[in-house]
């Protein structure tokens, strides 16, 4: 008993290499086991190709199908698999230590929509000469946001100064 050769997809007709194989029709009934030349003869009366869709069972299991129909519908199925995947990105906000209100709520706004939209959002506070001595008031600022974002956001990384910077990662409940 040997695995399929290194290829992309099953074996199909003449590839195939048992002397018995476990044969389901192109109506989807079980044959039963019968040989291998039987089965590409029954494949060749109904025109289509005998395929083999389990080769690791004892004996491999073969069925009767249009292997370009086949190959057509597992390429959609990848296709559509890839598509429904969501891929997490970071979206950074930058604030500053004494930011205005109204400035504060646009950036609000934008992480809401970018939680909702299911990304991450790093939020980096930027100090700036004589503001590294008043850390307390960036760290204020962070837990602000935390406070608001609480509803639909939880901290993933807690605030952390990064040279002249404090960093904090949220990411969507």
């Amino acid at each position: 008993m040997t695995a399929p050769k290194d290829q992309d997809g099953p074996r199909v007709n003449t590839e195939i290499d048992s002397r018995t194989i476990r044969l389901i029709d192109a109506d989807g009934e079980m044959v039963g086991v019968v040989s291998l030349r039987e089965g590409l003869d029954m494949a060749a009366e109904v025109g289509l190709d005998l395929v083999e869709v389990s080769p690791n069972a004892d004996p491999p299991v073969c069925k009767i199908l249009d292997f370009g129909k086949f190959k057509y519908e597992a390429q959609k199925k990848k296709n559509e698999a890839r598509k429904k995947q969501k891929v997490i990105e970071v979206k950074e906000v930058k604030l500053r230590p004494n930011i205005d209100d109204n400035d504060y709520d646009v950036k609000m706004r934008a992480m809401r929509k970018f939680l909702g939209e299911g990304d991450k959002v790093k939020i980096t506070l930027r100090f700036r000469g004589r503001e590294m001595a008043h850390q307390h008031l960036g760290m204020a600022v962070l837990d602000r946001v935390r406070e608001q974002l609480d509803d639909l956001a939880k901290v993933e990384q807690m605030p952390r100064m990064e040279g002249r910077q404090m960093v904090m990662i949220v990411a969507p409940r």
